[in-house]
């Protein structure tokens, strides 16, 4: 790749290095710069600019960092669409991520420009929670490091990334007594527990007390096994001190064996591991009491992910668990919700589909009901939507509301998520579809995607883009699809801004607002012309036929 000063005469087809904003002109840094663009920039007095051009061995950065990020990863991960040479990967459920330390490290060796950042290995993660990121440093990579990634991700039978979901257990808890141990401790220690476990998704199923004796033990677990327990639990009134201490004798007389005592974790020294007709059994250090994170905590998540915790695994446990130093350290099982930095969450984002429309330019029939490419129009843009990554979808419908709703329900499986959303005054313009679709989104929703029914070419990998180019900490809060240096449809909206949509009347929806915000727009380079291919005219849906439709 050649980085540096070019002259404008050779800067068309280049990457703009740094962002030009003067005269006019608003282009941001990593700009594949058009013909169009460089006239502009001409006209402006530019002479020379700062420019990446590719080589032949060079891969554009977002086509490098999907390549890696695709075979990084592995199960219960979501792969965003690349942005700015960065490809996320997030959690699709609770669980524990499990990371290859061993190959991230070799793969980060291989060339300054390929980059991966992972969560610690086995760190617990929340669904939507952010795993890891590809980042690839410069506008472009060289082909043969990635190809060396890509070899290294493929090298073993397990990927670099992936999350193993937390899956419901049964457990049963045994607590002992001696004389002295009062009832409140132990009723404390049972909502502790309990709590521990509903955050597993799990539940506690059975708890017995009895005398702090091996005999007495033995036949409590014996007892829980009526509750068909997948997880056995043994709280002693005095800490296991020793292999064959009075909590392991119980658990070998109930027909167990031990099959490991102690862990390299502080607080949770004197955990102990065993195994009853096949189910694992706890015995419990005295932390376990505690909603503070500890070493119990460990080995509890790894089983409700049904990850090994075997010798081999509680002795690794060492680098890392020192716990008692960590007073940041989460507590899931704590209730309320305090304010602050948690971890990094893919966006919320919705999509509003308008489909309400009169469709005078067609010449009277109902353009959303038009067949194109054997499908009404409608339907290609309602299995973008369900094809991305969006978590909710809203179809606004309007003119001939229950002819659409109906075609659109056809062509869709069961239960497949879309709502919909009747806007009584369609008749008075653009705008009120889109306030009626944003007005119906739930409070969780950070950014809303404006759809346009009459657009059949805007696919799912178009809407995962713009979700890619938003970031409001980085002011990218209005991201916009651009082709060829043209703004086009659809445009996502940074739900800072659904207070200024509801403003909006006529029939140009929310334009205007771009203007308005322009230092917090992003655009977002597409290939191929669908963002900018609406069908409004009988005309319009010949030509878009002629030209392959949907495959084209």
């Amino acid at each position: 790749m050649k980085f540096g000063e070019t002259p404008i005469e050779e800067a068309t087809g280049a990457i703009l290095g740094h962002s030009w904003r003067t005269k006019g002109i608003n282009f941001s840094k990593g700009r594949l710069l058009s013909s169009d663009d460089v006239a502009k920039l001409k006209a402006a007095g530019a002479e020379s600019i700062v420019a990446a051009r590719l080589d032949a061995d060079d891969m554009h950065e977002d086509e490098a960092a999907a390549t890696v990020a695709k075979v990084l990863a592995g199960k219960g991960i979501e792969v965003t669409a690349p942005f700015t040479g960065r490809c996320n990967h997030f959690a699709i459920e609770a669980g524990l991520a499990v990371i290859d330390h061993e190959r991230i490290d070799a793969l980060n060796e291989l060339d300054e420009s390929v980059t991966v950042a992972t969560l610690s290995p086995f760190a617990r993660v929340m669904p939507r929670q952010m795993v890891a990121t590809v980042k690839v440093i410069p506008y472009a990579a060289p082909k043969a490091a990635v190809s060396r990634a890509t070899e290294l991700a493929k090298s073993a039978n397990q990927p670099l990334v992936s999350v193993a979901p937390f899956k419901p257990m049964r457990a049963g808890l045994v607590q002992t007594m001696l004389p002295g141990t009062r009832d409140k401790v132990l009723d404390k220690a049972v909502g502790t527990t309990g709590k521990r476990l509903t955050s597993l998704g799990s539940t506690l199923v059975g708890e017995l007390r009895c005398a702090h004796e091996a005999g007495a033990i033995a036949a409590a677990l014996e007892e829980l096994k009526k509750e068909g327990c997948d997880l056995y639990l043994v709280a002693g009134a005095s800490a296991i001190v020793d292999r064959h201490d009075v909590v392991p004798a119980g658990i070998e007389q109930a027909g167990g064996v031990v099959t490991h005592f102690g862990m390299p974790v502080d607080p949770g020294n004197l955990l102990l591991t065993g195994e009853l007709e096949g189910k694992p059994v706890l015995g419990l250090p005295g932390c376990a009491k505690s909603p503070k994170y500890n070493g119990f905590d460990m080995v509890l998540e790894r089983l409700a992910a049904r990850l090994p915790v075997r010798r081999a695994e509680i002795v690794r446990m060492g680098a890392g668990g020192l716990l008692a130093e960590i007073p940041t350290r989460p507590q899931p099982r704590d209730d309320s919700e305090e304010e602050g930095d948690g971890p990094q969450q893919a966006p919320k984002v919705a999509i509003v589909l308008l489909a309400a429309g009169r469709s005078t330019r067609m010449g009277g029939p109902n353009k959303m009901l038009a067949e194109a490419d054997g499908q009404p129009l409608v339907v290609h843009a309602v299995k973008a939507a369900l094809a991305s990554q969006a978590v909710e979808i809203v179809v606004v419908l309007g003119h001939m509301a229950d002819e659409v709703r109906t075609a659109i329900e056809k062509a869709l499986p069961a239960k497949a998520r879309v709502r919909f959303v009747v806007n009584p005054d369609f008749a008075e313009g653009l705008s009120t579809s889109v306030k009626a679709g944003v007005a119906s989104l739930g409070a969780g929703i950070d950014a809303a995607i404006v759809q346009l029914g009459d657009m059949p070419g805007v696919s799912s990998a178009i809407l995962d883009r713009l979700m890619a180019g938003f970031s409001p900490v980085e002011g990218r809060s209005i991201c916009v699809p651009t082709v060829g240096g043209k703004r086009g449809n659809p445009v996502l909206w940074a739900r800072r801004f659904f207070p200024e949509i509801a403003q909006v009347t006529g029939d140009t929806g929310a334009k205007h607002l771009i203007g308005e915000h322009a230092d917090l727009v992003c655009e977002v380079e597409m290939g191929g012309d669908a963002a900018i291919t609406d069908i409004d005219t009988p005309e319009a849906l010949a030509a878009w036929r002629d030209r392959g439709g949907a495959s084209a």
